[in-house]
């Protein structure tokens, strides 16, 4: 492992990211939401039920931050407050119905562009990037802090 190889994959899963995105939303016809506001969305689905403050500690961000973008995503309809029965102090976050979907949407549109793309490659090459995807979980779990 070189400095070098690193930079290339670390730029490889950056451009991959943003052409996912700029592709994915387009095709879905909408307009793309901030990547802040994507990154609750994301969180929200993999832990439903997560409190404000969880979610800044998971996102390493302030609790005044997440809150105020739970707000908007509240308001844009995308997000859904609870209040936790054990203890009213603590509010419980929950994706809507339009979030789901757009998300199951988003999911779809990103399947088949990467599909198309890996048809593309050679055999070789695609099997060892859908080989290569538990450990870039493993990698993106690290990063996160959640191993």
């Amino acid at each position: 492992m070189t400095d070098e190889t690193v930079d290339q994959l670390g730029g490889a899963l950056g451009d991959l990211h943003r052409m996912l995105r700029r592709a994915a939303t387009q095709r879905a016809g909408r307009v793309a939401l901030p990547d802040a506001q994507v990154e609750v969305l994301r969180l929200v689905q993999r832990w439903p039920g997560i409190g404000v403050r969880e979610a800044a500690e998971r996102l390493g961000t302030a609790p005044n931050t997440v809150s105020t973008l739970v707000g908007e995503l509240t308001a844009a309809g995308l997000l859904c407050r609870e209040r936790d029965p054990a203890d009213r102090r603590t509010v419980r976050l929950e994706l809507t119905v339009a979030a789901r979907e757009r998300m199951a949407a988003y999911g779809r549109h990103r399947r088949d562009l990467i599909g198309a793309a890996l048809a593309e490659l050679d055999g070789p090459d695609r099997d060892a990037l859908l080989a290569a995807a538990p450990a870039l979980r493993r990698l993106a779990d690290t990063m996160a802090g959640r191993h």
